[in-house]
């Protein structure tokens, strides 16, 4: 039994991470953890199959604590930013799409209000968001201009005291339902930020379909033509891409703990797999080249915990560089993508259904190896910082 024991617990945390959590962060997993269990796990492989995410969901993540639950006042928790982590790992154990929904909601549309809004917007806003009453998006995103948010065609006018808006954002995630848009747009005076209320004449949103990854994620593009704001609309403390790139860096920083989940979901459904899988009288994973990609997987789900952790750590000292994060979104996700594709071929054709969770990880985070941030821009900014040459501007 003791034998037995041993193996499980190495199985699930070769490297005893947990001894390095506190009573608090632990708790705050297990909780989260349970939710996906129950809400989401029975049911995620209808909603990813159907291209549907339950509209009342928002509401169960509100209640459950999660929607800018690292942000301090306005009905925010306050949580640790590992706490925060933990929680967007047990998300995207869940789906990639359930944590994107988490991550705009409160890493980017109410971290931008909440960084770089008025008093008024904070209390307007926030409250109701941390409840989930209220679901935002966050338009940055064109057609055009992905990597290169600088070069944005989405422009504000002024007009006396009111702000014009044209043009129009893409891959927006949570567009169509959010009931307010927070918008950057070029403008005469540097990139500024908006808040624009759904319904707000002018405003239309159309859903993207046929997608094949996120799924489960209502992503949309957003249009405006001749959208008039009042002044009030305006963040006031944002006037430049120092706005926007710092609300993507704490979306990134949840994804680096995001694809630990996808990774370790994938990881335990190949284990279990194998373990049960019979060929040739015996299970396949007594056979040396299964063992050699459970011992690779396994040890790709402990380093990028281990990463994971070791940002959150840095983060919650106020020491966490964007650069730092940048090296985690790249290496995490790329491990989770070797991961997912590994455990797909344990399962061999069972792997391509969706009555096990690998094909949809392994679908998901080719979209998350993309956005918040391509693989190859992450790899530049690293390759920037560690030899001072810039190579893309």
């Amino acid at each position: 039994m003791v034998e037995s024991n041993v193996k499980t617990s190495l199985a699930l945390d070769f490297l005893n991470i947990d001894s390095l959590l506190s009573d608090e962060e632990i708790s705050i997993r297990d909780t989260v953890r349970s939710f996906v269990q129950t809400k989401i796990l029975p049911y995620i492989g209808d909603w990813f199959d159907e291209g549907t995410i339950p509209t009342n969901l928002a509401l169960e993540l509100g209640k459950l604590g999660v929607l800018g639950m690292h942000l301090e006042g306005y009905g925010c928790a306050g949580t640790s930013a590992t706490a925060y982590g933990l929680a967007c790992m047990e998300l995207e154990a869940g789906d990639s799409g359930i944590r994107s929904l988490v991550s705009v909601q409160g890493s980017l549309a109410m971290y931008a209000i909440h960084k770089w809004g008025s008093e008024e917007q904070k209390n307007e806003w926030l409250p109701r968001m941390a409840l989930g009453e209220v679901i935002g998006c966050f338009g940055l995103t064109e057609s055009d201009s992905g990597s290169d948010p600088g070069s944005m065609r989405t422009r504000a006018r002024r007009d006396g005291s009111d702000w014009i808006i044209n043009g129009q954002k893409m891959w927006i995630t949570n567009g169509s339902v959010a009931g307010v848009a927070i918008v950057w747009c070029a403008t005469d005076e540097g990139v500024r930020g908006f808040l624009i209320p759904k319904g707000t004449k002018g405003f239309t949103t159309q859903n993207i379909h046929k997608k094949m990854s996120l799924r489960a994620s209502i992503t949309s593009e957003l249009v405006f033509n001749d959208v008039r704001l009042p002044a009030s609309a305006q963040l006031p403390l944002a006037r430049s891409l120092r706005g926007p790139l710092s609300c993507l860096n704490e979306a990134r920083y949840g994804i680096v703990w995001g694809s630990v989940g996808a990774a370790r979901a994938c990881y335990e459904s190949a284990l279990d797999y194998s373990s049960s899988r019979i060929q040739f009288g015996r299970p396949i994973s007594s056979f040396q080249i299964q063992q050699n990609k459970l011992a690779n997987m396994a040890l790709e789900v402990n380093r990028a915990t281990l990463l994971a952790l070791q940002l959150g750590r840095l983060k919650d000292a106020n020491l966490l560089l964007p650069e730092q994060v940048s090296m985690g979104k790249l290496g995490n996700v790329n491990a989770a993508l070797d991961v997912a594709r590994t455990a797909r071929q344990i399962l061999g054709a069972n792997g391509i259904t969706l009555e096990y969770p690998v094909i949809r990880h392994m679908n998901n985070l080719e979209s998350v190896v993309t956005y918040e941030g391509t693989a190859d821009i992450h790899a530049l900014v690293v390759g920037a910082a560690i030899t001072g040459i810039e190579s893309f501007r």
